[in-house]
Formats: structure tokens, C-alpha cells, sequence
């Protein structure tokens, strides 16, 4: 028996940790966030200096590892990660070097079975423009580089793992449905708790 874990995986300003924070206070559940306010070389590796690219994506692999460790994984309960394991490989994709993804890649292979797996995704998806609205209302100074091109990119990274994931996965469109809203982030869970049985 281990708890219980929900990700959250979307292309950046999705709506992953608003979201993530609501679960917690709906469900009574420990919340998991994305270190990137932490990450020392995310700022820089955005700024278009490429060398901070790798160290930055190696910080995300190692802050995820802590925290979702086998190791020290709860008995029970139920944890939200604003994240998904998964993601560090579409970032990693889109933004290293050949070399340098080959080199993440056999890190992250190795790393994988150290990794408590999720019992289920929910996929947030939104239309480029969409997110293009979110990244400037939230003002991240190294997010001002993101443009339409490279967020449809990553819709369609995300749409691809998600395709692949062997948990259940929820996915929700973001421009259709806002998940602020008590009826609808009520049906989420809904379709989460059935995904979990709880």
C-alpha cells in the first residue's frame, strides 16, 4: 500500500499549480510543487545563454527525484504534484542539444524506476494564444521569450506523453472549461476519484 498520487501535466501557465492547490484544499491532499522558483539556471537558460540549458533541466531532474522517491514515499494518503515525471523529457527535448539530450536521456532512463509513478494524470490543454495571455498577466521575466510557435510545440509534446502514459489520464481543455469554478473542478475530481476508486 503507498498513497495515492495525482500529477498535473500542461504546457506552462496550463493552470498546473492553481489547479494543484485547489485539489489539495478540495481533498484534503499534500501538494507537490515544481522547485522553479529554486532552480538557479532557469532564468538564465531562457535568457539565451544555452550553456545554463542543461544544468537547468539537470536541477529539475534531481528536485524531482527527491520528491517523488520510492524510497521515501508515504504508506497512504493522497499527494498532487503540480508536475509530471514526464515533463522534464519535453522540456529536455525542445530545448537541449543533441548531445546534450543523449546525455539527459540516459540520466533520466536510469533515474525513472527510482520514481514513484502517478495513480493518475490530469492533462491540461489550452490554445497557444491562451497561454500566450497567462504567461503576460503573470509577468515571469524569462517566460517573455515563449512565443506562440514553441508553446504549440509543447501542447503537442504533451499531447503525445500523455498518449503514451499507462495510468489513466483526465485531460481537460482549458479554453472550454475553468477549473476556478466550484462545478467544474468538482467533475474533475469526480473523474479523478473513479480513476483512483477512492
Amino acid at each position: 500500500m503507498s498513497a495515492k498520487l495525482i500529477s498535473i501535466i500542461g504546457p506552462p501557465a496550463a493552470g498546473k499549480t492553481t489547479l494543484a492547490r485547489a485539489l489539495c484544499a478540495d481533498l484534503g491532499a499534500r501538494l507537490i510543487r515544481e522547485d522553479w522558483d529554486g532552480n538557479p539556471f532557469l532564468a538564465k537558460s531562457y535568457d539565451g545563454d544555452a550553456q545554463w540549458r542543461l544544468p537547468g533541466q539537470l536541477y529539475f531532474l534531481e528536485s524531482r527525484l527527491g520528491q517523488l522517491a520510492q524510497a521515501t514515499w508515504p504508506v497512504d494518503g493522497l499527494a498532487v504534484s503540480d508536475y509530471g515525471f514526464c515533463q522534464d523529457r519535453i522540456f529536455a527535448r525542445q530545448r537541449l542539444t543533441t548531445a546534450e539530450f543523449d546525455l539527459y536521456e540516459r540520466l533520466a532512463n536510469r533515474l525513472d524506476p527510482l520514481v514513484h509513478p502517478p495513480d493518475v494524470v490530469v492533462h491540461l490543454d489550452a490554445s497557444a494564444g491562451l497561454l500566450m495571455e497567462r504567461i503576460a498577466a503573470r509577468g515571469r521575466q524569462f517566460e517573455r521569450v515563449m512565443d506562440e510557435g514553441f508553446l504549440a510545440s509543447m501542447r503537442e509534446a504533451y499531447n503525445q506523453a500523455a498518449a503514451t502514459l499507462i495510468c489513466p489520464v483526465v485531460r481537460v481543455d482549458c479554453d472550454r472549461t475553468d477549473l476556478r469554478i466550484d462545478a467544474a473542478r468538482r467533475e474533475l475530481i469526480r473523474q479523478a476519484s473513479d480513476a483512483l476508486r477512492l
